[in-house]
């Protein structure tokens, strides 16, 4: 089959791979019909990560399609079911996956590198199968919008998600969302779906807040630092957000969102850290009651639940794919997102 690999920084290419197989009875192998490529995708594309890519390094962890052979432990699944797969995958049954946390499952682990499939590749064989995926509808298999938005639902809705509520997010509450990128977008979708009622963006690009405006943003602040922190205060009649999602992952970003907080209000982050962390001040927090709360989202916990509300119409998160391109095209996604001409690339196979 084919797939994509990142062989060095800026070296993304589409090369022949071994067909996945079962290898364990729990496994299926996934036949992939939509994936994308995410923010993240870019530390390796660009070598900002401490273990610099290698040649035949698969990449990829978002992605969608149709089960093609099935281990002979799988209960959840036959050949032929639509399923999507979570970030990363876990047994459902471990102790952290029964708490909802599956992003700690002591058998769990990521798409991608030496060891596993990346998702952005023609195959994928899935481990714990019935613990990591979850079914789709079997109409939306020739439904492009109802796909796009299922797949955000892989990560970055999920996250995006994981984010209001490690910031509790309330019916009538204010919300302040750092970041215009896809998590940010969706992010703003999530607080509108849980009630908030003023929702105000922070964000550059004329673009991306118009897309926020359409999942339910009040109002856009442009401005970075201190004009920024001010500008919020402002249209918060000076007390500051109830709820702040941070989805960028610099220390400027996370100053900004704590500087941004009410008293009492909370902060779920989860842009990854790209610094030192010395955007925290313990004493901010601890003199104004701030809660912050966050990191990597169990979205296999919110999948079912979010599934609903896209099957159903409530939700619809798939306006943040504005580039969709074919395998073959990988590298020019890749090149798009990191020259920002593009917000987040959908691979369509």
């Amino acid at each position: 089959m084919r797939a994509t690999v990142i062989n060095a920084p800026y070296e993304i290419r589409v090369e022949d791979v071994p067909d996945p197989v079962v290898r364990q009875p729990t496994d299926v192998v996934v036949r992939v019909l939509r994936a994308c490529i995410c923010g993240s995708d870019l530390w390796p594309y660009r070598g900002e990560v401490a273990n610099k890519p290698r040649p035949g390094q698969r990449i990829g962890h978002e992605f969608l399609g149709v089960v093609a052979e099935v281990g002979s432990e799988v209960t959840g699944f036959t050949v032929g079911d639509l399923a999507v797969a979570p970030f990363m995958y876990s047994d459902g049954v471990c102790a952290y996956c029964r708490e909802g946390l599956q992003t700690s499952c002591v058998h769990g682990g990521g798409w991608g590198g030496f060891d596993h499939d990346g998702g952005q590749g023609e195959a994928v064989r899935v481990p714990h199968a019935d613990g990591t995926l979850v079914k789709l509808p079997a109409e939306a298999v020739s439904d492009d919008r109802m796909l796009a938005s299922f797949l955000t639902l892989s990560d970055v809705m999920g996250t995006g998600h994981h984010a209001a509520v490690g910031a509790d997010v309330r019916t009538g509450g204010t919300v302040a969302v750092v970041g215009d990128g896809a998590v940010g977008l969706c992010g703003v979708l999530a607080a509108k779906r849980l009630g908030a009622e003023q929702i105000i963006i922070l964000g550059r690009h004329t673009v991306r807040t118009d897309i926020a405006r359409s999942f339910g943003a009040t109002d856009v602040v442009a401005q970075r630092g201190d004009e920024a922190v001010e500008a919020v205060r402002e249209l918060t009649k000076g007390q500051g957000a109830h709820s702040v999602i941070e989805a960028v992952g610099t220390e400027q970003s996370m100053s900004t969102a704590l500087r941004i907080t009410r008293p009492g209000g909370s902060v779920g982050y989860v842009g990854a850290p790209h610094g030192s962390g010395d955007g925290v001040d313990l004493r901010h927090l601890f003199d104004r009651n701030i809660g912050l709360r966050g990191g990597i989202a169990p979205v296999r916990q919110y999948l079912p639940e979010l599934l609903a509300d896209v099957v159903s119409g409530a939700i619809d998160p798939s306006p943040v794919f504005d580039l969709s391109i074919g395998l073959d095209e990988v590298a020019d996604g890749y090149r798009a997102m990191n020259d920002r001409t593009a917000l987040k690339v959908l691979i369509a196979f």
